[in-house]
């Protein structure tokens, strides 16, 4: 059985003195004592600096660093941690700390929580330790004491014990008393963390707001990663190709007016070849970046020149609108992905393409006949395919036995176009 609470402990009540849970309980209420009582004094040090006005950041700051170490005591009762619920600032130093701090409800939880754990939780934790393990351990300690004090010696303060008989039954007594007071100690131990995760830990709320924010800055990431790429196409096509094709073309002309048969004409020759090649490679290099044709007409239009220019002969069903820039970018390197896995890995002699936008989801369907067995960790590129349509909160199946066929399926979300 998993358990990860006091409460869950006490679930099995035989079981449970045998467990570390009685020790852990205790231990969690011994600390919550010591930071208890820490904390009192630091408060009423910073209640005094507040009746200045000085003293008012320093307690905010007071409540969320008690906050943090509470959340880490907390291991001590429950295994399971608790998520810290504030938000990092945008900029730094200490003036935005103080701005995000102030508006967020968790470090108000924080700051009530320091005040009740200072006033009344830390004494109730002293005086159940005080009632469950400190009478205990005096009724076990009588023999101890009665071989120390001579005649005769007086447990708790109330009990007086004269001889061994009654010192042994006063410790037979404090075991039992032992073993039946723990389990209070474990109840409230649980409640403490309990009422401590529930102040402390981020609400469904502040979790809500922070997958959105997540969620947003994914999607400014995404568009970012295209204008940059955009930016180095562009940068690439107006700089670099503009420049190869100047002197390609110097060198066609300075060929020309070499003697032919020299060897100036065949050094000529040969290196406007190999600016040729460079040109070429590098607009194969653009394209790969960037196509224009996606830019210009769309993901259906780039689907179907990926498809034309394939190794393995393609039979393309396309029927898309235009979408968002991001998830035409992604649809079609996903689908080229696939196309260049299908001509170097699957020995297929023809494949099949599907898109289809439809109930604001995109669907690409890439099959082929090959010899099947595609896996992700092979290296195969399909992982980092996977990633890129993750980013759009899309997903990519795929279907491959051994001796084929394999599909590949991507559905990334999209709003639907506007007209």
């Amino acid at each position: 059985m998993d358990v990860r609470t006091p409460w869950q402990a006490l679930t099995r009540p035989l079981a449970y003195p045998r467990s570390v849970w009685p020790w852990r309980s205790a231990g969690y209420l011994a600390s919550g004592a010591v930071t208890g009582a820490a904390a009192l004094a630091v408060l009423l040090v910073l209640a005094m600096f507040s009746l200045l006005l000085v003293g008012l950041p320093l307690l905010l700051f007071a409540g969320v660093a008690l906050g943090g170490i509470e959340r880490r005591r907390l291991r001590i009762a429950e295994t399971t941690p608790a998520a810290d619920p504030h938000r990092v600032p945008d900029t730094p130093g200490l003036a935005a700390w103080l701005r995000i701090r102030v508006r967020e409800q968790a470090t108000w939880r924080e700051l009530a929580y320091a005040v009740l754990h200072a006033t009344v939780l830390w004494p109730l934790d002293l005086i159940v330790l005080a009632v469950c393990l400190g009478l205990p351990a005096a009724l076990l300690g009588a023999p101890l004491r009665l071989a120390l004090d001579g005649q005769e010696t007086k447990v708790v303060k109330a009990y007086l014990v004269t001889s061994y008989p009654e010192a042994f039954a006063a410790s037979l007594l404090g075991a039992v008393l032992l073993v039946a007071l723990l389990y209070p100690v474990a109840a409230l131990a649980g409640a403490r963390a309990a009422m401590a995760r529930a102040l402390l830990a981020p609400r469904e709320t502040e979790l809500t707001d922070r997958i959105g924010e997540v969620t947003r800055s994914r999607a400014r990431l995404v568009d970012a990663f295209e204008a940059e790429r955009r930016r180095i196409e562009r940068d690439l096509h107006d700089g670099a190709q503009q420049r190869l094709v100047a002197l390609t073309m110097t060198l066609g002309l300075a060929r020309l007016d070499a003697p032919p048969g020299s060897p100036l004409g065949d050094q000529l020759a040969k290196a406007h070849d190999e600016a040729g090649q460079v040109l070429t490679e590098l607009r194969e290099l653009i394209h790969g970046i960037h196509p224009q044709v996606l830019a210009d007409f769309g993901l259906g239009a780039a689907l179907a020149d990926a498809a034309d220019r394939s190794a393995v002969p393609v039979d393309a069903d396309i029927e898309l609108p235009r979408l968002p820039t991001a998830v035409e970018s992604a649809g079609y390197f996903a689908v080229c992905e696939a196309l260049a896995n299908i001509g170097k890995h699957s020995g297929a002699t023809k494949a099949r393409l599907t898109a289809r936008y439809a109930s604001g989801s995109l669907t690409l369907l890439v099959q082929d006949d090959g010899r099947g067995g595609a896996d992700p960790a092979g290296g195969s590129g399909l992982t980092g395919l996977a990633d890129r349509i993750a980013v759009l909160d899309g997903t990519l199946t795929i279907s491959s036995p051994p001796g084929g066929p394999t599909l590949i399926r991507v559905e990334i979300p999209c709003p639907p176009p506007s007209a």
